[in-house]
């Protein structure tokens, strides 16, 4: 919204070259508006804006572009320049940014680099992939707990400037391993003279480096918490992970699901934005994969060609079968697979419990369907037998496809994979070729 009436005004000011009123034009706006208009500029175009600014307002704003455009602007910057880009910015977002980049590139920049700024990112890049150390932020407000309110102040307007987040301040011995927790809050309506000691909060929920970052965003809203501390195998502070990155985890997963649930594999980027190459990629393999199903269907409907040729009313039906049991897969699927991303350390009491429930449901449901199915297919065909093995049939393919798509995807937890891995598409092609030997079979112990 804003690039559309902004964004000409923009260019009248780059026509002209007018530096100071670029620079006062990025000033005037919050980091966000601006990067939302710097996004439909080409890469040259968005360095000329961000070098008008200072580095600081370079950071802040270049933070915000959608990282495949932070990587084609990469490569338009010199390397001088560049190195003072990624030092303003905060941690968490350059490592995200120099893990995209080629590896001869990032130790090209890393030399050009203040020490302390150097050793922090290769730090951070040692982490593995979406684990807490590869989101976490070192940039946080730690204080000794052998001060007392009024020195804990002192040191923190000290290092304010240096903070992401000061709301929680960590308090840390000698050895930097986690003692406990204080809010600012605290500190500001404390006597000044009390040590700090007396105020800490002992009970401090924190994570450890190497845990799942989809485990830290569910324990984040699980508490309520704007920032959580992350620990090593000491018990040493390392790192925070904050809000906003809780925020971006809990969509980057939820859109992993999505994809996975659709039999495609997740994109890093925006759909827009991938290349039609790797979307082909992305999609193919589920797509050839799903065949086999498909084609076992077939086999399926050649072996009972017999039992069709001699009572062909059997293939009206069909298209109710199938559509009954993957419908109803599919949603059980989506049921549980949500359930277990929403808590992750699912006991296997809950998980006897959600599957007992959709039994339960297939019961419910299917014995609903099948009287539905019973009497329209008895209205289409006048025939009573017709119609009771069209209504048996759907109430086995119902409950069936509900068990499927309930005990599936806890298979694949209980094997350690993700249970978004059993896509609806693969339940309902595996509940179509079930649910054809269960038409046929009941058709023939009925009418046979």
């Amino acid at each position: 919204m804003y690039g559309r009436l902004l964004l000409p005004e923009l260019q009248v000011l780059l026509a002209e070259n007018d530096i100071a009123g670029v620079k006062e034009f990025c000033d005037a706006l919050y980091p966000a508006v601006t990067a939302e208009i710097l996004a439909e500029l080409e890469s040259q175009k968005v360095w000329r804006v961000l070098s008008c600014c200072e580095a600081q307002k370079q950071a802040e704003i270049f933070q915000f572009l959608p990282l495949p455009q932070q990587i084609e602007i990469v490569g338009v910057i010199e390397r001088g320049p560049l190195s003072k880009l990624i030092e303003e910015m905060a941690p968490d977002d350059r490592v995200d940014l120099l893990s995209r980049m080629d590896d001869e590139h990032v130790e090209e920049l890393l030399p050009l680099m203040a020490q302390a700024e150097r050793s922090d990112i290769r730090k951070l890049l040692s982490y593995p992939e979406d684990s807490a150390g590869a989101i976490m932020t070192t940039e946080y407000a730690s204080l000794p707990e052998n001060i007392t309110v009024a020195q804990a102040l002192e040191r923190l307007r000290q290092q304010a400037p240096d903070s992401e987040i000061i709301s929680y301040i960590y308090v840390v011995d000698e050895g930097r391993r986690l003692q406990g927790i204080v809010s600012l809050r605290e500190l500001i309506f404390t006597r000044p003279a009390r040590p700090l000691s007396e105020i800490t909060n002992r009970d401090v929920i924190s994570v450890r480096v190497d845990d799942d970052q989809e485990f830290v965003a569910q324990q984040m809203a699980r508490f309520d918490f704007i920032a959580i501390p992350v620990v090593d195998h000491q018990n040493q502070l390392v790192g925070i992970v904050t809000h906003d990155d809780a925020i971006d985890i809990m969509q980057e997963e939820a859109t992993e699901d999505t994809y996975r649930l659709a039999a495609v594999e997740p994109l890093e980027d925006s759909y827009l934005s991938t290349p039609l190459k790797t979307v082909i990629q992305k999609r193919v393999g589920w797509l050839i994969f799903l065949l086999v199903p498909s084609f076992l269907a077939a086999k399926v409907l050649e072996h009972f060609e017999g039992v069709s040729d001699r009572f062909e009313w059997l293939v009206l039906f069909i298209p109710l079968i199938l559509a009954s049991g993957g419908n109803a897969g599919s949603q059980s699927a989506t049921l549980i697979i949500r359930a277990m991303a929403l808590e992750s350390n699912i006991q296997r009491e809950e998980l006897r419990a959600l599957l007992h429930k959709e039994l339960q449901l297939g019961l419910l449901l299917g014995s609903m369907l099948s009287v539905i199915s019973f009497l329209v297919s008895w209205a289409f065909t006048s025939q009573l037998i017709q119609a009771s093995v069209v209504g048996l049939a759907v109430f086995l393919v119902v409950l069936m496809g509900i068990s499927a798509g309930g005990m599936l995807p806890m298979g694949f937890r209980k094997l350690g994979m993700d249970p978004a891995l059993m896509s609806n598409p693969f339940i309902t092609a595996l509940v179509d070729i079930l649910g054809l030997i269960i038409y046929f079979q009941v058709a023939l112990y009925l009418v046979g």
